[in-house]
């Protein structure tokens, strides 16, 4: 390997952890208060889930050049690659934490309303911390998910690790693809152990 290989796996490396740690903060900014809207609002439920659902359906490199010609969200680059990226996340995110607010134990709420507590005190207090493990379960899949589905942002010069993926596969050279499908995959083996990791330290003792 060469020194300027090096050094442009270490850039694309750097590029390819910015697009993931971008998308990955607004899609739990977006999901994780949304999911719990869903929980007081349940005939909202079936259409939030259903777009979720149909967004993660459509193919990655359809669902980028579908939004390319959209205006102010679409166009080259990394905005696109990022909205497309939050798409696809939204959906393990939003479930989770649908799920895990609503398999919280009836009587545990029941009696946390009997002591008082307000519906926010609820929330923070009783529902959210029981139900952290499931939601950042979904944090996990969607990390793992967007890690593998960036490396397609290349196609639409957002950056990356899919530079090399499409630069070696227009020069059907192994070296390039390897550059770009190696760091790719320890990433997400990296990120998969440490949100797994973290699971496990918010299992009830």
């Amino acid at each position: 390997m060469t020194p300027e290989l090096a050094l442009e796996i270490v850039e694309l490396t750097v590029e390819h952890l910015l697009l993931v740690g971008v998308s990955m903060a607004i899609a739990i900014a977006v999901a994780v208060p949304t999911g719990i809207l869903l929980t007081r609002r349940t005939q909202l439920q079936k259409w939030m889930i259903g777009f979720a659902n149909v967004m993660q359906t459509v193919p990655s490199l359809a669902l980028f050049g579908f939004l390319i010609p959209i205006p102010l969200l679409g166009g080259i680059g990394k905005q696109t690659a990022i909205v497309a990226l939050v798409l696809y996340a939204l959906l393990p995110i939003l479930r989770n934490t649908l799920a895990g607010i609503l398999g919280v134990d009836r009587a545990v709420r029941e009696s946390a309303i009997a002591m008082g507590m307000t519906g926010r005190q609820l929330l923070w207090e009783v529902e959210l911390p029981l139900a952290a493990r499931m939601i950042l379960a979904g944090v996990r899949v969607a990390t793992v998910t967007t890690i593998g589905t960036a490396t397609i942002a290349a196609a639409i010069g957002g950056g990356g690790l899919g530079v090399f993926i499409f630069r070696g596969l227009a020069s059907v050279d192994t070296t390039q693809i390897l550059a770009g499908a190696v760091p790719a995959a320890f990433i997400a083996l990296l990120a998969d152990g440490g949100l797994g990791w973290a699971e496990k330290k918010l299992s009830p003792v």
